[in-house]
């Protein structure tokens, strides 16, 4: 792939759905942003699926999916939307159960704790004990800042453990504000000279549940040609599909809000470019909001 080379500016789905049999479809940024779902964003899954194609969503969240469909439901999205799902949580606890049986220093909020559950690790709330961390994202997200938890992260380092970063996301969108997520942390614990293992995009591991669920679903081995990924992290989804050589969409509004928007009101394929050579990524298709 070229990344000097423009996205091609498309008005929808629609466009390019006869190219593809499989998304690999971004969920907070792209489906809903935590406080709304999309509806244009969700009429074109459905569309797609209508057509034969099938959905596997990929999302960074934390926890295991079967923990995330509440939220999807409560936020209105339609199961009709899409066929399977997969998170960056259920990647992490085959990373924890490789660990077992710790103690890890599960760092996070309360409601990441079903991440733990049935993996055969002890957990601890500190690193004094832990003998490694895994990092869900800050305990307070409304509050704190990365730079809040150097002291506990310093501790860390210094013992030499190990941190699984469930959610390589360092921001995200909820309503109108940016919130910090476990990249953040995990980029801070870098910085202070920790180790640091990622298990959601834009690494490997998502990616091959992804394409066993994809497979699952056509019966088939995946014609990877034929799979296009779909979201608005640039160093997450973009990356990532670069990594495993898959097209990709790039939903340019997102976490980046208008910076990409036209005077016309559509995208600018030379601002969304810019984003893109910024990370050194490249995306075959852009749209600032996915719809049909």
């Amino acid at each position: 792939m070229n990344s000097q080379t423009l996205p091609h500016p498309i008005d929808g789905l629609r466009a390019v759905a006869a190219d593809y049999d499989v998304l690999l479809c971004d969920v907070w940024g792209v489906i809903h942003n935590g406080r709304e779902h999309f509806a244009p964003a969700l009429d074109a899954l459905i569309r797609f699926r209508d057509g034969g194609g099938k959905v596997v969503l990929i999302s960074n969240a934390p926890r295991p999916s079967r923990a995330v469909l509440s939220q999807l439901d409560s936020l209105g999205v339609p199961r009709t939307g899409w066929d399977a799902f997969v998170t960056s949580g259920d990647a992490t606890r085959a990373e924890l159960s490789r660990r077992a049986p710790g103690p890890v220093w599960a760092l996070g909020p309360d409601r990441d704790m079903p991440l733990y559950e049935g993996t055969g690790v002890a957990v601890t709330d500190g690193p004094d004990e832990a003998g490694f961390i895994c990092c869900t994202g800050l305990y307070d997200d409304t509050a704190e800042q990365p730079q809040d938890y150097r002291e506990a992260l310093s501790k860390a380092a210094a013992r030499d453990l190990e941190m699984v970063c469930a959610n390589p996301d360092r921001v995200v969108q909820r309503g109108d504000q940016l919130i910090y997520c476990a990249g953040s942390l995990a980029d801070l614990y870098e910085t202070l000279g920790g180790r640091v293992t990622m298990a959601g995009k834009p690494f490997g591991p998502i990616y091959d549940l992804a394409m066993k669920e994809a497979e699952t679903l056509l019966g088939a081995n995946a014609d990877r040609s034929r799979v296009l990924c779909v979201g608005d992290g640039v160093v997450t989804d973009v990356m990532g599909a670069n990594g495993q050589g898959l097209d990709c969409l790039f939903v340019a509004a997102g976490i980046h809000g208008a910076t990409a928007q036209g005077p016309d009101g559509r995208v600018d394929a030379e601002k969304a470019g810019e984003l893109l050579r910024a990370e050194t990524t490249y995306a075959r298709y852009t749209m600032l909001d996915l719809a049909w």
